[in-house]
């Protein structure tokens, strides 16, 4: 059978919004194959130039009759990305003219604005690839401890300045003409939720709340067509929910046109009406209508299981039954953002009700429910009755909190990880989980004055008992965040990224010795699929491509392994996987979670007979421990962990041990609890959590 294809969805042009003129395209691809470089050129040749989207043909109407509203889906490396660039105007068009914007040519824009007629100004692209931070207009800090320093410089500009634009040492006067109204200023501060945050510094911000605060910062700009790619990523449900409706207000209102990008995975709102499927290498897989996109892979899975089609493996075909989930189905709370976040009252929503299987495991290797509940070992971090406070304003910690050992509640938050643990951190954007982790690290100026052990030792010295110091600190925690990977140096090579899991500073000269390097060659091989592809294909002795790719040339996916890889491979006592996973399709992410689990112990089988091909892989035991070549090892006993992370698939199946942050300033405690399982073995595990009462 022919594997089917769509063509995309053109749809006729309109009169319309007083005007006589046939609406054009607002973007418009016929034909047009895309280079990073030109073919001819000396970067080409001795770099490696492929082509990008070969032969692409895509439009985006300016206004249309029933609403068009399109979304990019693809695994993890597949060009989504690279296409919202390529409508942004980047990358060398062959032949040129295939790529235009012929509503920015006409006269309606000239009596709008004529500067739109530029599609760098017209068309504007939010990413969160770590790379861009908080944009060029508000530089982000210097060092990790500089977001929680009472210190401020002259270029720690508050979050209203940053909405509006005044980032400028020395500004003209009106440097921006008085374009953003104040209405609609109120607005996107009201629809984002950055009422409490408007005079926060914004290196304060968290990583939700930057994320936020980016997407107000392009609205405000009065793009024509804003391109968001990822925006979903790294938001807890609240804010996934109330973001979604508001995106939904604007395309209705075409201000601006919107292009969002998705993992297969991740929920798709209900509003939007059509979709591009990518596959790898940069190629459009499917086109046209959701609903015919989505017919057309189910079909594709079809074919391919009778074995009328050869299944491209570049597809990840046992996870496309997740394809197609709507945000409203998606089992995340509801919320009101009128109303604000109390799990207690906000039901789930159509959760996908599992009873736990003890026969079953889950994705990473675990059984459903627990057998026998382990024995932990010494404490790592003790915290007891940590508050921290910027002036009179408390971050974490301002509540009063029940204790076993205590008949009246004590003020703080008083925590203990043990040897042994599996702990995972959550809450809303902005309740202190970022801060939580830098009193752990250490990057946190006030964890010197706190009631806080780190390792059976304080930081500062006491009677008889040396202080802790942040280089003991950093050699026994391996760390993964956004605050790693937006600091971490883009010019180190992939190999450098994982050897500086042995060094004291991110430049420092890492302490090898033949075990070491043993260990960084065995995680460069067992991910070779997945930090560079078009290497050899996995167990390739030549690993020369780790010493030439720069961190920063990576793909995104790819520097979240390298950090991920970096936070596990020296065994440390205490692992920190802060949205570790978060850029990642799910297949990638699972192989980061069974390695986290297992190391090379254990690895997926994929399944063989056509009749199973979009069945999920089984864990079985791998080639490398069957000859006894095993490197690395999975997590140990005599090692903790904790996780942060607003996604039920994320969550390695190993936490059972949980706490809930409350939402900033509300008084209520943090919630404590003890899992029988993985979250995945039982949606209930899930609800209680976040606190969410069962529907009716």
């Amino acid at each position: 059978m022919r594997r089917p294809v769509l063509s995309p969805f053109r749809l006729r042009s309109r009169r319309g919004y007083g005007t006589n003129a046939a609406r054009s395209p607002i973007i418009r691809i016929d034909n047009g194959t895309f280079y990073r470089h030109h073919p001819n050129s000396t970067t080409a040749t001795t770099g490696g130039n492929p082509p990008l989207f070969k032969n692409l043909r895509f439009e985006l109407p300016s206004f249309s009759e029933k609403g068009e509203y399109w979304s990019i889906l693809g695994p993890s490396s597949s060009g989504k990305t690279t296409f919202l660039q390529i409508l942004n105007g980047n990358h060398l068009c062959i032949p040129p003219q295939a790529r235009s914007f012929p509503y920015l040519e006409s006269d309606e824009i000239e009596q709008k604005d004529h500067e739109l007629r530029n599609p760098d100004r017209a068309i504007k692209r939010v990413g969160f690839d770590g790379e861009q931070g908080l944009g060029a207009q508000a530089p982000q800090s210097a060092y990790l401890s500089a977001r929680y320093e009472s210190r401020r410089e002259d270029t720690d500009f508050s979050v209203l300045d940053y909405l509006q634009g005044n980032t400028e040492l020395n500004p003209s006067q009106d440097i921006h003409g008085g374009r953003i109204d104040n209405g609609t200023l109120q607005r996107v501060i009201r629809d984002l939720r950055l009422g409490d945050l408007v005079d926060m510094p914004v290196s304060n911000l968290s990583n939700g709340q930057t994320r936020r605060a980016r997407i107000a910062r392009a609205l405000l700009g009065n793009p024509e067509v804003l391109l968001l790619d990822e925006p979903f990523m790294g938001l807890d449900p609240p804010t996934l929910l109330s973001l979604s409706p508001m995106l939904k207000r604007l395309v209705e209102k075409n201000a601006p046109r919107l292009v969002l990008s998705l993992r297969p995975q991740d929920p798709i709102p209900e509003w939007i009406t059509h979709l591009v499927y990518l596959k790898s290498s940069c190629q459009v897989a499917f086109q046209g209508r959701k609903e015919e996109v989505l017919s057309g892979l189910r079909e594709y899975v079809e074919s391919a299981k009778r074995g009328n089609v050869q299944p491209d493996w570049h597809m990840p075909l046992h996870s496309m039954h997740e394809v197609g989930r709507s945000l409203t189905s998606s089992g995340i709370v509801d919320y009101t953002p009128s109303a604000g976040f109390h799990p207690s009252t906000h039901p789930v929503v159509n959760s996908t009700k599992k009873e736990p299987d003890e026969t079953k495991f889950s994705r990473d290797g675990y059984p459903m429910k627990d057998i026998s509940t382990p024995d932990p070992g010494e404490p790592l971090v003790e915290m007891e009755g940590a508050l921290v406070k910027y002036g009179s304003k408390a971050v974490l910690g301002n509540w009063s909190q029940r204790l076993p050992s205590s008949a009246q509640p004590q003020p703080g938050l008083w925590w203990t990880v043990r040897r042994g643990e599996r702990w995972g951190i959550f809450g809303p954007n902005g309740s202190g989980k970022t801060t939580l982790l830098s009193l752990i690290c250490s990057d946190h100026p006030q964890t010197y004055s706190l009631p806080i052990r780190l390792f059976g030792r304080s930081r500062l010295p006491s009677p008889g008992e040396p202080g802790i110091s942040i280089f003991d600190l950093q050699s026994r925690i391996g760390h993964s965040s956004p605050e790693i990977h937006g600091h971490i140096p883009k010019s180190l090579t992939l190999r450098q990224v994982l050897e500086n899991a042995w060094s004291d500073t991110f430049r420092g000269m890492p302490k090898l010795d033949e075990e070491a390097r043993e260990k960084v060659d065995a995680c460069l091989g067992w991910f070779e699929q997945d930090l560079h592809p078009r290497a050899g294909g996995k167990g390739s002795r030549n690993l020369k491509w780790a010493d030439e790719l720069l961190f920063g040339g990576l793909p995104f996916s790819a520097q979240r392994v390298a950090l991920f890889l970096r936070a596990v491979i020296k065994a440390p006592d205490l692992v920190i996987l802060d949205e570790a996973f978060s850029g990642m399709d799910d297949g990638v992410r699972d192989r980061c979670l069974l390695f986290l689990a297992h190391g090379e112990t254990k690895s997926f089988s994929h399944p063989h007979s056509s009749s199973e091909i979009d069945k999920a892989p089984k864990v079985v035991e791998s080639d490398v421990q069957k000859e006894g070549r095993v490197k690395v090892r999975g997590l140990g006993n005599e090692q903790a962990l904790i996780v942060i992370s607003h996604v039920k698939e994320e969550i390695p199946g190993s936490v059972r041990e949980w706490v809930c942050l409350p939402e900033a300033n509300t008084g209520r405690p943090a919630r404590f609890g003890r899992l029988e399982g993985p979250v995945e073995g039982d949606y209930r595990r899930w609800s209680e959590i976040w606190g969410m009462r069962e529907p009716a």
